[in-house]
Formats: C-alpha cells, structure tokens, sequence
C-alpha cells in the first residue's frame, strides 16, 4: 500500500479540527436560541395575563407563599385593609339621620348597624330580570354612605332564570350567606370572579380596598370581616325568580327588605337586542318565557304584598324613571335608609343626559324607558303583545294599537297598585 503524503494528512487533520469546532458552536448556537424562545413564550404569556389591572389582581391570589413568614404578612395587611375601611366608614357615616325609630328601625347609632360589633345591619335585596332596571337602582342604592352592594352574586350560573330545583338550593343559599358576609365555601364564586371581576367593581368600597391590597381581593379571610364591618347590606339579582326568596321574608335575623323591579316586556325585549350575550338563550331571547315569568311573580307578589307589608315591595322601572327623586326617596323609605346628599348627588348627574354603552348609569331618565317605541317595528310589538297580554295587562302596560299609536302612546297605567 502506498505510504500516505504527510502534508495531505496534516491538512486533512486540519479541516476536520475546524469542522468539530463549528459543530460545537454551532450547538451552541442553537441551544441559545431555543432558550431565547422558551424565555420569550413566557414572558409573553405572562404579559398577555397582565395586562389589565383588573386580571392582575384577580390572579395575584394564585402566585402566594404559604410559609408561615408569608401567612403572618397577609394576616397584618388584612388587619391594616379593615383599620382603613373602619376609619373611611367612620369618615362617611358623620352626621347620618339614623333612623331611631323610623321605618320600624330601632338604630340610633352605627354600632347598632355594624355586625363587626353585634349590630344588625340593613338590608335590601332587588329582584328583577335582565335589562329592567335594576342596573340604575343598584347604582343608587350603592351611592348611600356605608353601603357594601353586592352586584349580580350569581353571575357565573350564566344566562339562565332559577325557578326551582336543582338550581335553587345553592343559588338561595348564595344569596343568604353573601347578605351575612360569609364568604366561606364559595370558591366557585371567588375564582369566577377573578377573571370577570365586575363582579367586585361595581362595589366601589370593596374595589377601592382591592385596588390597594389587589392579593387580598378575592380572599374570604378579607371578605367576611370587610363585609361585616358595613351598616348597609344592599344586592341585586336578576336571576332568582320571587317565589324562591320567601325563607328570607320569614327569618327576622336576616332583617332583609325585598322589592320586586318589573318592566313593561316591550321595553326589556328592545334593550336584550343590544346584548351579544342574549341571543339564542331561551331565558333571556324569548318574550314568552319572559312573561310567564312576569305573570307567576305577579301572583306570588300578591301573596307577599298581603303578608309581609312592611318588608316587601313591588315597583315599575318606568314609574321610577319617569319621577327619580320622588321614586328614590319612597324606595329609600321602604328600604330604611336616608336619602343622604350623596344619593341625590348621584341622581343629579346620571339622570338628565344619555352617555356611555348600553350598560351606562348616565341616562335621560324621562325617555329611557320608551325607546322600544321607535326601535321596535309594530310587527315585533305585535308578537311580544301576544304572548304578553297577561302578563302586561296584570303590570299595568297598555297595548299598542297600530304604528302610529304606538310611536306616540303613554303605555302604562296612572296610579299602579296590585291587586
């Protein structure tokens, strides 16, 4: 075998050494790169969870320690979250018209109110359905000083009305222990709310201490104790049918006054139009369920109009649009409260103009209720009339007779009473 020339084998020799070295850097090239990539994928979906103050603190809750140095911290700022509120309470309650005997309510100070301090709180439950008003009156009743509101706390049973089993079990029970600040075993609840936390904004009191302590928001150890430390318990719901709330009617500790809020069909139908969440839920998008509804709270309203006088109510949205102030303060009266310059404040700026969506507070509250007259075709008052006509005749709501009629026609009745 011929012998091999030296100078072949040197260069030979050479070209392989630089070849393993780029090999090797471009290894590591490549490993630099896809570890560039992993860090970028996390980062981005980290900021795409943050990107909003409110998903910010409704996740903040999940990132905690829960060693013991960590649990004595959060215990410390709870106590310094409830030392604030106690102190702007204290602040908003200068000055308050106690009852003392009014309203058959005895308190004459906001200890006896406070359960933090064996008091007995105020509370007002408005039941309604969706796109009936209840949105506006919550507002007011939440600009009352002192006032924790507990805006829709069955929000995440979704577009669907509660009228019995097997829904109605948890839903009461809910609804009754939010109106006692008990905020234990209610996880469904609290981690719907992280990720739709209008659940908690419309609470303007407990909003302002979540902005503050966002990792304490949605944590019952804060919850409970917060809420507990408010003189006016105030919710609305527009998912529970009347009939279902009559334990609360007989239980003299829960002291709760309910007012029913009805609406003329015509006028909830009109607005649902406006909602991308209505459409093909039969409970929201089908007048006839709607006033079947209207009608079977109408019979139960009878019933508890004559054996709970004092403690429930029926209203129309239109009757208190039409007359704000009046309707306010002969609601503020039922419910036990004063109408305080802060509540007709808030009247005073959201009751002249439109502004906003279609959820806005801000309305013209004369013209607000009968804007189906103009929006609706007669031919879709026509069909909602026919599957309502009991419905709306028990309510007071007049029928629209033809489409001149109907674009200039009072439709409600003077002087609604139940009978």
């Amino acid at each position: 075998m011929p012998e091999l020339d030296p100078l072949l084998c040197s260069t030979a020799h050479y070209y392989k050494s630089r070849a393993d070295g780029l090999w090797r850097r471009l290894s590591t090239s490549l490993f630099l790169v896809m570890a560039l990539c992993l860090v970028t994928l996390i980062f981005t979906q980290r900021l795409a969870t943050s990107s909003s103050i409110h998903l910010t603190i409704g996740r903040t809750i999940q990132s905690w320690s829960t060693n013991e140095a960590e649990m004595a911290n959060i215990t410390a700022e709870i106590e310094e979250a409830l030392t604030e509120q106690r102190n702007l309470i204290a602040q908003e309650m200068t000055d308050y018209n106690y009852p003392a005997g009014k309203y058959n309510l005895s308190a004459r100070s906001l200890k006896d109110l406070v359960p933090e301090l064996g008091g007995r709180p105020v509370r007002s439950l408005v039941l309604t359905t969706w796109r009936s008003g209840s949105t506006f009156l919550g507002e007011v009743l939440n600009s009352h000083p002192g006032t924790f509101y507990h805006y829709e706390p069955l929000l995440d049973y979704d577009i669907v009305q509660i009228r019995g089993p097997p829904l109605a079990v948890g839903a009461i029970q809910r609804l009754e222990n939010l109106l006692r600040c008990n905020y234990s075993n209610l996880e469904h609840y609290l981690e719907y709310g992280q990720d739709h936390t209008w659940l908690f904004t419309h609470n303007s009191r407990l909003w302002d201490r979540c902005l503050i302590h966002p990792h304490l928001c949605w944590l019952p150890q804060l919850l409970s104790p917060l809420c507990s430390l408010f003189p006016f318990q105030s919710m609305k719901t527009v998912r529970v049918r009347l009939r279902l709330i009559e334990q609360f009617l007989n239980d003299p500790s829960l002291n709760v006054r309910v007012l029913l809020l009805v609406r003329d069909p015509r006028g909830t139908m009109q607005s649902r139009r406006h909602r991308d969440w209505c459409p093909g839920q039969p409970d929201c998008w089908d007048p006839a369920k709607l006033c079947a509804d209207l009608t079977a709270d109408y019979s139960t309203a009878i019933k508890f109009a004559d054996k709970y006088p004092h403690t429930f109510k029926t209203m129309r949205y239109e009757d208190l649009s039409l007359d704000p102030y009046s309707g306010v303060k002969q609601l503020f009266k039922f419910f036990g409260l004063d109408f305080h310059p802060q509540v007709k404040a808030f009247l005073d700026s959201h009751t002249k103009t439109d502004a906003g969506g279609v959820s806005s507070t801000f309305r013209n509250s004369k013209a607000a209720p009968f804007h189906w007259r103009q929006d609706l075709t007669h031919k879709e008052v026509r069909a909602i009339q026919r599957v309502c006509r009991p419905a709306m005749a028990a309510w007071g709501y007049q029928l629209a007779h033809n489409a001149s009629h109907q674009r200039d026609f009072n439709p409600i009745t003077k002087h609604f009473t139940l009978d």
